[in-house]
């Protein structure tokens, strides 16, 4: 962190170079199939992911509504601000948010677009502490550190809960280094260094994987909406 901190500053939402914390909802199909879509090694990933860095609950607090793309390895994030009463219409009605200006327009329309073909619902929540820095002469260059992963399958609210599950051990930080072109020499310098070669990880991937590995995960067979059918469908 010394070396670092020679070249980049912390975000101005690390207080007092203090960590703060985010809270995710990840939705999904009742199969799983996004994140079994996004665990393949495809070229094009997508998932999609409410987003907040407080404990929201007020129906009319606005939250965040990403769609997370990588193509080619490259990551894009796309996003919108959403009040929480406006996420099941949308989600399970198609019914559009209130949105201003045509970049938010837009990107509503690709989460539409998303949500007309994946039947999803809220899947896995996940929170966790986040240190965040940017470089000094780019300020498009960011890296963040972050800890305290805990997710759970249920009680989809943004806050803590008893059925919380730490997703690595508590000294284990992962770091993500988001950077446009080239990276910087000092910086190539330090990762070799200290012998850091990069590696994927997805925090909802893990879980995803934990849970399939332990038996934990339930299929059901589906129509064309993603509803439910009962075997005895087939009877006839």
């Amino acid at each position: 962190m010394p070396l670092l901190l020679e070249h980049m500053e912390l975000d101005e939402y690390c207080i007092g170079g203090n960590e703060y914390r985010i809270y995710s909802i990840y939705y999904d199909t009742v199969n799983h199939d996004v994140i079994r879509a996004n665990s393949q090694g495809l070229t094009y990933k997508e998932k999609m992911r409410i987003r907040s860095y407080y404990a929201k609950t007020d129906p009319e607090d606005k939250v965040f509504m990403e769609l997370k793309k990588k193509s080619e390895k490259v990551g894009n994030k796309r996003r919108i601000k959403i009040k929480l009463k406006e996420i099941e219409p949308f989600v399970n009605e198609g019914i559009m948010p209130e949105t201003k200006g045509y970049l938010a327009n837009q990107v509503a329309k690709e989460l539409k677009y998303f949500l007309s073909k994946n039947k999803v619902q809220p899947a896995l929540y996940v929170q966790y502490d986040r240190l965040a820095m940017f470089g000094k002469e780019d300020k498009n260059f960011r890296m963040t550190f972050d800890r305290n992963v805990r997710t759970r399958r249920s009680n989809f609210v943004f806050g803590e809960s008893d059925e919380d599950e730490l997703l690595l051990p508590d000294d284990i930080y992962i770091m993500e280094i988001k950077i446009l072109g080239a990276m910087p020499l000092w910086l190539t310098e330090i990762l070799s260094k200290n012998e850091l070669f990069s590696r994927g990880f997805s925090k909802y991937g893990v879980r995803y994987k934990r849970d399939s590995q332990a038996g934990k995960l339930e299929y059901y067979l589906t129509d064309k909406n993603g509803n439910q059918i009962d075997f005895d469908y087939f009877d006839d």
